[in-house]
């Protein structure tokens, strides 16, 4: 229960105050952030254009194994070929390439605190951090190579610079100005477009920024920002035309390609309910008490800021999660006002839900370890010899130290948690801290076995190579293969494929990817299988087979 505040100890001002609130913001950005193989999915897909970067291949333009990637603007890139780079002699390439995540969710929270501090106090400043950070959908995208990280640091960034205006308006309009910039040579047209308005937006509406200096220097930020953005289309048109146009055809079919449908909102709702949980609760409870001053900075500015993002996500159609990542600062920063203004009842029931709910899923992790280790519960253990039938857990008795290492220390946190106003949401970003580091420890072999494509890369580089033995120029085609599975072939097997185009191919060899129950499409008899590959099972099972023409 939560009690008046005491004064804490002077170790509990060290250990809980800024000094401790680093090192969490440390544990959480850095455990489990290199030792994993690149996942499919995102992880794997956004490594690709790193891995071009360091062998030489494209430095202006991302690409994937070859081909050309639409999706991002290449600062993300540029930062994590950078990391890898620097931290080659000690780290795996993908494990330095993800270094830049930490980098852009540290700068993030950083921001984002910064700005709390500026629109609600100092008080407001610990409160914001701990709430981006504890933010649900955040954790797992903090670990993954994801160049919308970079977007949700400048978009932090942007914010900061716009709650400094009333205070220093030209510092303050020129690191929104700069934020933006970097926002668009992160995002593209979509992080500019959650990011310039919000320089205007601030000029029109915020009553604080409506003095001749504040106007002055919103609208020379505004130009700023404009004009550093438009330095990379240019160099990009003057050096490769045709990517330009690529670049920018892939632009305007996103602003003017299908929308959200009214049927999608409930699935976007749902979607943000979980990823910003305990954010949005709170977030809502401080808008209600600031409903009269809603033209006021500290409302105005995050409100702004949401109204934006959730805009661009409808006019593109995004219903990814990765998306809901630029919500995080908005909620962070209406929570951050509204923690001091709860009721002890609310925040009674916030800090025993974190407590409860957290530890719930500790005992789930646990349970997930002993059905791999010790084949407890029965049930549990049968699913995972179904799913992954060669499965080897390894280093058991170090997993059983260090868990149990973990959830101690996370008690003893939480027992000598000091009372104060922070309290709910330092016991919430402490609990998934310690949640996501017990999952590491006990589970992170289990899932980099089911989503890293290392052994399949490893096997199938051995049947290609047995081919090419015989056709030494042998290429491979291939028909629906995921970017992340081109970009995994790529890396661990040095294997680049080349798409089918109108139904036929030159190449001799056919790589074919099928996943759940999906049959094999029918194709000429010519081609004849010389490799297979399975792994998964059920509706996760996926198929590789490797087919050679042979002569009719």
């Amino acid at each position: 229960m939560i009690r008046d505040p005491i004064s804490p100890t002077l170790f509990q001002r060290r250990i809980y105050g800024t000094v401790g609130l680093a090192a969490l913001v440390g544990l959480y950005l850095l455990v489990g952030l290199t030792v994993h193989d690149p996942w499919r999915g995102d992880d794997a897909r956004y490594f690709g254009p790193v891995l071009e970067l360091l062998r030489g291949e494209s430095w202006l333009f991302p690409q994937l194994a070859g081909e050309p990637l639409t999706d991002y603007p290449p600062l993300y890139f540029w930062t994590a070929a950078s990391f890898a780079w620097l931290g080659s002699a000690v780290l795996p390439v993908h494990g330095g390439a993800r270094l830049a995540s930490a980098f852009f969710v540290a700068l993030a929270i950083y921001f984002v605190a910064r700005t709390a501090e500026a629109l609600h106090g100092r008080p407001a400043r610990t409160p914001a951090a701990l709430l981006a950070l504890g933010a649900l959908g955040l954790v797992l995208h903090a670990h993954e190579t994801q160049p919308l990280l970079a977007v949700f640091a400048m978009l932090a960034l942007t914010l900061r610079g716009l709650a400094e205006v009333p205070q220093r308006p030209l510092v303050g309009a020129l690191k929104a100005g700069l934020g933006s910039a970097l926002a668009f040579l992160a995002g593209g047209l979509g992080g500019l477009l959650i990011t310039a308005p919000l320089l205007p937006l601030a000029l029109l509406l915020g009553t604080e920024c409506r003095s001749p200096r504040a106007s002055g220097a919103l609208l020379l930020g505004l130009c700023l920002a404009l004009t550093l953005a438009a330095i990379w289309p240019l160099v990009l048109h003057l050096h490769q035309p045709g990517l330009f146009l690529r670049w920018l055809g892939a632009e305007w079919s996103r602003l003017a390609g299908p929308q959200l449908a009214l049927g999608d909102i409930p699935r976007l709702l749902e979607l943000l309910g979980w990823f910003l949980w305990p954010l949005w609760p709170i977030a809502l409870w401080a808008l209600w008490r600031e409903r009269r001053r809603l033209t006021a900075l500290p409302a105005l500015l995050p409100l702004q800021s949401a109204v934006l993002v959730l805009g661009w996500r409808v006019l593109s159609g995004d219903l990814s999660q990765s998306g809901a990542l630029l919500m995080v600062p908005a909620a962070a920063l209406l929570a951050a006002g509204g923690v001091p203004t709860l009721r002890r009842g609310a925040a009674n029931a916030f800090d025993w839900f974190a407590l409860m709910s957290l530890a719930l899923f500790g005992v789930l992790v646990w349970l997930a370890w002993t059905a791999q280790a010790l084949g407890w519960p029965p049930g549990l253990a049968r699913h995972v010899a179904r799913n992954a039938p060669d499965f080897v857990l390894p280093g058991g008795s170090f997993q059983l130290l260090a868990g149990s290492a973990i959830s101690l220390l996370w008690i003893v946190l939480v027992w000598r948690l000091p009372r104060s106003l922070s309290r709910a949401p330092a016991n919430w970003a402490i609990g998934l801290t310690m949640l996501w580091c017990l999952a590491v420890v006990l589970l992170m072999p289990w899932f980099d076995h089911g989503r890293s494509y290392r052994t399949v890369a490893g096997s199938l580089a051995i049947a290609v190579a047995g081919e090419r033995s015989e056709d030494p120029g042998a290429c491979i085609a291939t028909t629906g293969l995921s970017d992340a599975l081109r970009s995994s072939l790529d890396y661990f097997a040095g294997l680049r494929t080349q798409r089918v185009e109108g139904g036929a191919t030159p190449c001799t060899l056919l790589l074919v990817h099928t996943e759940g129950r999906s049959e094999l499409r029918a194709l000429a008899p010519e081609w004849k299988p010389v490799w297979e590959f399975r792994r998964g099972a059920g509706k996760r099972q996926e198929s590789f087979r490797l087919l050679r023409r042979t002569a009719p």
